[in-house]
């Protein structure tokens, strides 16, 4: 039997992803707050700025899928009001992001997944990483974003003091590198073209990564076919899909 979001007591969904998601985002922001108004970068202490870095870049992912699931209703399943919130604040958070305009476009994605209409893929590159991030970057990162961003830029620099290359390693960075990350193997690998062809109408593939491999990718974005199949199904809750499935094609 597939193990999909269905065979999870709302209860249980709920909990689970609402304290997976206080965990993540809390240690994202208390990282960002520690990475900009307590730690000190020197020469001494870079080694310690680019572990932050990482694990901020890292952080930063997570958040974005949390806001993610939240667009499916499957951070709070029963509570449409309660995902909203959540997700629209974590994507504003993120990179000044509109909650509605991102989740119609991830909807967009799910109709028209790899082909014309999915706002995710591009139609001309369809195997050229650079040049579909690129296209990738210009379809969501707007003026928005980039006001967003420089406002908390020049706040740090101007009004907190926060030196240049500091904020620059521990916010931007990371902040940019998630976005990368996320791409590569969110949008990226699953949908490009390549020698092998996909399976269904979802035009989707899954990376073959151990689960520990998997969630410090992408927090299992890369089990991408069975989320095209069971978008329902929560992040955490992935690889478990991922087994159903198997164990249902060998019975």
């Amino acid at each position: 039997m597939v193990q999909s979001a269905h065979a999870i007591p709302r209860s249980a969904q709920s909990l689970v992803g609402l304290g997976l998601a206080i965990a993540i985002v809390g240690g994202w922001l208390g990282l960002h707050f520690y990475a900009i108004f307590v730690f000190e970068l020197s020469w001494s202490t870079l080694p310690a700025a680019l572990a932050i870095a990482v694990v901020q870049c890292w952080l930063s992912v997570g958040v974005f899928i949390i806001s993610h699931d939240a667009m499916h209703g499957s951070l709070a399943p029963g509570f449409p009001r309660l995902n909203s919130a959540i997700g629209g604040g974590l994507l504003f958070l993120y990179a000044g992001f509109g909650w509605r305009k991102m989740r119609d476009a991830h909807f967009d994605h799910h109709r028209h997944a790899g082909g014309e209409g999915d706002p995710d893929f591009d139609t001309v590159n369809p195997s050229n990483f650079w040049r579909w991030y690129g296209t990738f970057l210009r379809r969501y990162f707007g003026w928005q974003s980039v006001l967003y961003v420089s406002t908390i830029v020049t706040t740090y620099w101007l009004f907190v003091g926060v030196p240049m290359t500091q904020i620059v390693l521990v916010f931007g960075l990371p902040a940019i590198a998630s976005s990368m990350q996320l791409f590569y193997f969110g949008t990226y690998r699953p949908h490009r073209h390549a020698h092998d062809t996909f399976n269904d109408r979802h035009n989707a593939r899954s990376d073959d990564f151990s689960p520990l491999v998997s969630l410090a990718t992408c927090f299992h974005f890369g089990y991408h076919h069975e989320h095209h199949r069971f978008p329902q199904t929560p992040w955490w809750a992935l690889p478990r899909c991922r087994r159903g499935l198997a164990e249902s094609i060998r019975s």
